[in-house]
């Protein structure tokens, strides 16, 4: 089990962090009723911090931030010789928490994407883990909600009698809605996006050999180029370019430099 803290890419900061630390942490928090904010970070994650100074802000005060992506871990493992042999995938993660999940009796939520996605989401969880305690589920607004709609969000999670949450409302959205309610809910709150889609059978998931070689970016844009191009033809060249001017230390990416936000972006 490794967990090493949290190391500095491109101003936002990472955990050297894997599986097994993860679901441990998440587990150990659950039982407690202790809030905890987890996100799983890919390049895009990484860039929508690196360029935004208060969603930078967000991140950096988020408990747990995991490196999805293969280039986050590769940039872990040069920079700070953190060892890590994997990264930490959003789509895993969800699955070896729900498998713990099941063991330990503690009950899940599922909060974002559309009704038919949370429908096959969770019979395909139900019948993974049978003994898995689904006690919730409340598909996204697709839109900004009032600060009433907040507190009755955070009523009917309570209510449902959940342990864990798990947020799929696509990067950044989720990552803000994990900070925003993180003290209102005791309870962990992974942000695991593409998760949804994946585990609900509707979107296919990369080969493994693409995503060992980093490759997975070039496999989703295939699936979804009108919604993705920009995400990946425009910011990953622009994560390598900065990447490399942190490793020759030509520019410092100082997380401090981060702007606390005015008020809450209430995304649902």
């Amino acid at each position: 089990m490794l967990d090493a803290g949290k190391r500095n890419i491109l101003g936002v900061n990472i955990n050297i962090i894997d599986y097994e630390a993860a679901v441990d942490g998440i587990v150990q928090a659950a039982k407690a009723q202790q809030g905890l904010s987890i996100s799983a970070l890919a390049v895009h994650g990484v860039m929508t911090g690196a360029l935004d100074n208060i969603h930078r802000y967000r991140l950096n005060h988020l408990d747990l931030v995991c490196p999805d992506g293969q280039p986050v871990r590769w940039a872990l493992n040069f920079l700070y010789q953190a060892k890590l042999r994997d990264r930490v995938y959003g789509p895993n993660l969800t699955l070896l928490t729900c498998e713990k999940a099941a063991e330990e009796g503690l009950g899940i939520f599922l909060y974002g994407s559309r009704r038919e996605v949370l429908e096959a989401f969770s019979r395909n969880l139900r019948s993974r883990y049978p003994k898995l305690k689904i006690a919730g589920m409340q598909p996204s607004r697709f839109r900004q909600t009032t600060p009433e709609e907040k507190q009755e969000i955070v009523r009917q999670i309570q209510e449902s009698g959940a342990d864990i949450t798990f947020v799929g409302l696509g990067c950044p959205r989720q990552e803000v809605w994990v900070y925003e309610y993180r003290d209102a809910l005791s309870m962990p709150l992974l942000a695991v996006g593409a998760a949804f889609d994946f585990h609900a059978g509707l979107l296919p998931q990369a080969p493994k050999f693409l995503q060992n070689i980093g490759m997975e970016w070039f496999f989703r844009l295939i699936q979804e180029p009108q919604r993705l191009w920009k995400r990946y033809i425009l910011l990953n060249p622009h994560y390598l370019w900065l990447l490399g001017l942190q490793i020759f230390k030509l520019r410092k990416f100082d997380p401090n430099t981060a702007t606390p936000p005015t008020q809450e972006m209430h995304y649902g």
